[in-house]
């Protein structure tokens, strides 16, 4: 019987003690960004091997004009809402040239680590003091509703970084069906999109040389370990990442070296581990045009565009609520 727990700890407590129950285990990825780990993903995006960030920033480069025109068809007042800011790094060149425009907007970033949030808020004040920005830390959807609340300004909401293909394909779907819920007719919205590659490209992306990408799934243990009281030893585990490039599934593992147990004390619960036992930790699906665009027509959007970068790895592509 799980103990009873702090505010502060309970959803990540049960999502933890749902996932370790679980067989096969798992731990939800969206742990991951603590301090640490949002400072781990930072570097994973400066890697050679981590071609996502630089291809879609070379979208925003590319086609940064075009990328206006959408969130602005009218030249109308407008909501830019952004999904998993991060640090803003690729939305900022969309955020300078809007300013640079003179175009009439409100950044609204959403995120639920509110460090980022107060990070990346700090560096506009200082980069773009004339960028209105107006941060909202909680659940996607929650947010949009109390951003779709108050007015019934133009959305254009961005869910960039191929986030989305950390999704399985039905919760994909549910997520651009509950969107759609919360959208006017008219709004849109850019969902970034990996492309299929050459699956060496791929796999190395996940599994750099330098080791930072399995220092950022073993820091979940790590933070399992600070926040529930857990006794995990990250040497007991070792990071498997592995390619399927029939589903265009990248599938990132812990997998227990031998077999023992792992107590958490909060939620006061002791789980047992085989040897070569796997922990589930993350999926990153790569996808075809035409997958992207069957998506976007079941879930009630008309595709506008597809914009990509020069090498045609990474497609953003436009979507308007029907």
């Amino acid at each position: 019987m799980m103990k009873e727990i702090a505010t502060a700890t309970e959803a990540f407590a049960r999502d933890v003690a749902e996932g370790l129950g679980q067989s096969p285990k798992f731990l939800s990825s969206r742990y991951f960004y603590n301090q640490k780990g949002d400072a781990l993903f930072q570097a994973i995006m400066a890697l050679d091997e981590y071609y996502l960030t630089r291809a879609e920033f070379s979208v925003f480069e590319e086609h940064k004009e075009r990328l206006r025109n959408h969130c602005s068809p009218q030249g109308e007042p407008f909501r830019l809402i952004e999904f998993g800011a991060g640090d803003g790094t690729k939305t900022k060149v969309l955020l300078r040239h809007l300013v640079t425009q003179g175009n009439a907007f409100t950044y609204q970033p959403i995120d639920i680590s509110q460090n980022v949030l107060d990070l990346l808020e700090g560096a506009l004040a200082e980069e773009l003091p004339e960028c209105k920005v107006s941060p909202v830390c909680a659940e996607y959807f929650e947010a949009l509703a109390q951003i779709g609340a108050k007015d019934n300004t133009r959305k254009m909401v961005l869910f960039l970084g191929s986030n989305i293909g950390n999704f399985k394909e039905g919760d994909a779907r549910s997520f651009f069906v509950r969107l759609h819920q919360h959208l006017n007719p008219g709004d849109r919205v850019m969902i970034g999109y990996d492309r299929k590659k050459n699956p060496a490209r791929v796999l190395a992306a996940y599994n750099d040389s330098q080791g930072v990408t399995r220092e950022f799934n073993l820091n979940l243990l790590d933070r399992i370990n600070e926040e529930l009281g857990g006794n995990f030893d990250r040497e007991k585990f070792q990071h498997w990442p592995v390619y399927d490039p029939q589903s265009g599934e990248c599938r990132s593992y812990l997998v227990a070296k031998e077999a023992h147990e792992v107590h958490l004390e909060v939620i006061g619960e002791t789980y047992s581990f085989a040897a070569w036992e796997p922990i589930f930790m993350e999926m990153s699906r790569k996808f075809a045009p035409a997958q992207i665009e069957a998506m976007a027509v079941a879930a009630g959007y008309r595709v506008l565009e597809h914009l990509t970068d020069a090498n045609g790895d990474f497609i953003d592509s436009v979507w308007e609520r029907v």
